[in-house]
């Protein structure tokens, strides 16, 4: 049974620092792409940072390059997502989820389909 669990959230100054992690339950990364997607209130949800579990390739939403760095542990059963410099912008609920088969171009939340439980991100300015 496939599960991801996603924890690190809270609150944040402006500036700030803070690390998500997503574990999974069942199996491990490898031959999945893994992502951390987030919905702000009002918004749709977006992609944020994906990973290959393979190959280790990553994708960045325009936004958040050079601020965030996604990343895979050697077990490969968690991938973390370093966020620095956060904005009030980047408030929002994060999900992780996870999808077979190989990282695509873009980090689109419908070609995922293992989804782990939100984790909010408050940035307060």
């Amino acid at each position: 049974d496939v599960q991801l669990q996603a924890s690190g959230g809270g609150l944040v100054q402006a500036g700030g620092s803070m690390r998500l992690s997503c574990v999974a339950s069942g199996f491990t990364f490898d031959g999945y792409a893994i992502g951390w997607f987030r919905q702000a209130p009002g918004k749709e949800r977006e992609g944020v940072s994906c990973i290959s579990g393979s190959d280790l390739m990553t994708y960045y939403q325009d936004s958040v390059k050079g601020r965030f760095t996604i990343s895979e542990d050697n077990a490969k059963t968690t991938v973390y997502l370093q966020m620095n410099s956060l904005e009030s912008e980047d408030t929002a609920v994060y999900y992780c989820a996870a999808k077979l088969g190989p990282l695509l171009r873009k980090c689109s939340p419908g070609a995922y389909n293992y989804w782990g439980q939100g984790t909010l991100v408050t940035v307060s300015s």
